[in-house]
């Protein structure tokens, strides 16, 4: 019987997306594990995989459709012998937000002269995981944490308030429609005030119209929500590379299968401090701190669709060679956007490199839920003063960006040093 393949759940925080490309056309073969077809989502594109194997007989959904709600009905599969006349021509998507409530009936029109089709079997594209309706036992409302805190700045009642997330669960979207009766505070977009468009008009300024991606968009609404709840508080620190920059070399110069930027020094430097001094791998919650046991560093990869944030997991307890080659993996796969979600999902702190572009500091905004992130300037040649003599070194400088709620200026302060030590004296990373 025909295969009905459904839009996939890619994350689990993932509700729709965009269709950006069919991989198969209409009448190609397929194979189970075939990629058929390219989906972006609010972070990356990802390729899905076929689960079956058949000859693509509909495409429903045209490539470079937005907002396709997760479970909508986008292509189907035939099996061998099966034609175009035993699809169902009026298969109805799935609803945008699945609730816990039985689905409605599919209702199938025949084509005229044509003998009714045998009913289609719906399957899902890989890597789509099930995930069991969420139960309202107990009087437990399900919402995301974002929307757990704005309903509470905004004095809105939970319990008035229909989910559209993902089986039922209440999203932010969600409280713009909250019952009568509640009457929410409007809250911060990440869209400016002035009307940029509508000024270049009245200017008479020329322009053209770039479409923002997903991508774009939750960079856009995660900054904002971070520099208006995160109270960002900044510690800088200059760094002496001359020790670091030899041994990198010796490394490099003997190396055959690997080659270990500066950037893999920092990233190692980096998680090794947060092991020595636990106290700032932390995150902020209203009711604990969460101390994590383990530095899960979040590196900060320019793209074309914008910038995303691959993780070299448990950092600290690997070595330079195999954060190198993680990282040029991991950066690749982040350009061609075909980063996993646990590839780019979590992370215990960030490091934001901009000194390949000659810039010699700036700071950084806080990836939340995180507690800090490093933004690195540039290596450079400077003057600097030992016992009383005016010296030439390699220094860069380093500013961290830091959520007050959960460390200290002396916390701050403290791993900063542990970090500067570590560059300054680098053969301990490699040991």
């Amino acid at each position: 019987m025909p295969h009905n393949v459904l839009m996939p759940a890619l994350s689990p925080t993932m509700t729709e997306g965009k269709l950006a490309k069919w991989v198969k056309k209409e009448g190609d073969k397929v194979k189970a594990g075939q990629v058929i077809a390219e989906i972006e989502t609010d972070k990356a594109t990802m390729e899905v995989e076929a689960v079956d194997e058949g000859t693509l007989g509909k495409i429903l959904v045209a490539e470079g459709t937005e907002g396709v709600a997760v479970n909508t009905l986008i292509a189907v599969l035939l099996e061998e012998g099966e034609t175009a006349n035993d699809i169902k021509t009026d298969a109805a998507p799935a609803p945008k937000a699945a609730a816990p409530a039985p689905a409605a009936p599919v209702k199938t029109v025949t084509p005229a002269n044509t003998q009714s089709p045998a009913p289609q079997k719906t399957v899902a594209l890989l890597p789509q995981k099930s995930v069991a309706p969420l139960s309202q036992q107990g009087g437990r409302i399900y919402a995301s944490p974002l929307a757990k805190r704005l309903a509470k700045e905004r004095g809105i009642d939970l319990s008035r308030v229909t989910g559209s997330g993902p089986h039922g669960r209440i999203v932010k979207s969600d409280l713009d429609k909250a019952p009568v009766g509640v009457a929410p505070v409007k809250s911060a977009s990440p869209t400016s005030s002035i009307d940029a468009k509508a000024l270049a008009d009245a200017y008479g300024i020329p322009y053209t119209l770039q479409p923002n991606s997903g991508v774009r968009k939750v960079i856009a609404r995660r900054l904002l929500e971070s520099k208006q709840t995160v109270p960002h508080f900044y510690l800088t620190v200059d760094c002496e590379l001359d020790a670091l920059l030899k041994i990198r070399k010796d490394l490099n110069d003997g190396a055959t299968d690997f080659k270990i930027s500066v950037n893999d020094f920092i990233i190692k430097a980096t998680a090794a401090a947060l092991v020595k001094y636990p106290a700032a791998n932390v995150s902020w919650t209203d009711d604990a701190l969460l101390q994590y046991t383990r530095a899960d560093v979040s590196v900060a990869v320019a793209t074309p669709n914008g910038l995303i944030t691959p993780i070299i997991k448990d950092a600290a307890n690997k070595s330079l060679k195999v954060i190198s080659n993680e990282m040029k993996e991991l950066a690749q796969k982040a350009k061609d956007g075909k980063l996993k979600p646990a590839e780019f999902q979590g992370g215990t702190i960030s490091v934001s490199n901009l000194g390949m572009f000659g810039i010699r500091e700036f700071s950084a905004i806080i990836n939340p839920p995180q507690g800090a992130i490093l933004a690195v300037g540039a290596g450079e040649e400077r003057a600097v003063v030992r016992n009383g003599q005016l010296k030439i070194a390699n220094v860069m400088t380093v500013t961290m960006s830091v959520d007050h709620r959960a460390i200290d200026g002396a916390v701050g302060a403290e791993f900063l040093q542990i970090f500067k030590k570590l560059i300054e004296s680098p053969m301990s990373l490699i040991l």
